[in-house]
């Protein structure tokens, strides 16, 4: 695990975005077993105290849950992740538009822009796919 850390953000904040990212695109699946705080600690040469807080703030919005005797494991509530993909989803989408219209596009420019980069993407995609299977 390796994260750039930025300076202008407290470092429990980018582990737990780091975290939630992981789960979010599969690579942490619910039920998983979330690496131990002096372990991660270790692993990303930060406080294990930055670490601590960054789980109890993961437990508190219900991300991650603390098995006794066993460790943290990534939440098994399918819905729970479910709302923390679409919270990101609208975060990555909010802070688009703020862009965007910080260079004053409109919204009837933004669209066609938006629908092509897609395209282009679904386009790659298929690309790789083939690649892949051959």
């Amino acid at each position: 695990m390796e994260i750039n850390f930025s300076p202008n953000i407290p470092i429990y904040i980018q582990v737990m975005e780091y975290i939630k990212k992981e789960i979010v695109t599969g690579r942490l699946a619910p039920g998983d077993k979330i690496p131990a705080v002096r372990e991660l600690a270790s692993e990303l040469q930060v406080n294990p105290n930055t670490i601590q807080r960054t789980f109890q703030e993961l437990e508190q919005e219900g991300i991650a849950v603390t098995r006794r005797g066993t460790g943290r494991f990534v939440t098994s509530e399918g819905e729970k992740i479910t709302e923390l993909r679409k919270e990101m989803a609208t975060e990555l989408l909010d802070n688009f538009i703020n862009g965007m219209d910080n260079l004053g596009f409109t919204k009837e420019e933004i669209l066609p822009i938006l629908h092509s980069s897609l395209e282009k993407k679904r386009k790659g995609r298929k690309t790789n796919d083939r690649v892949i299977k051959n």
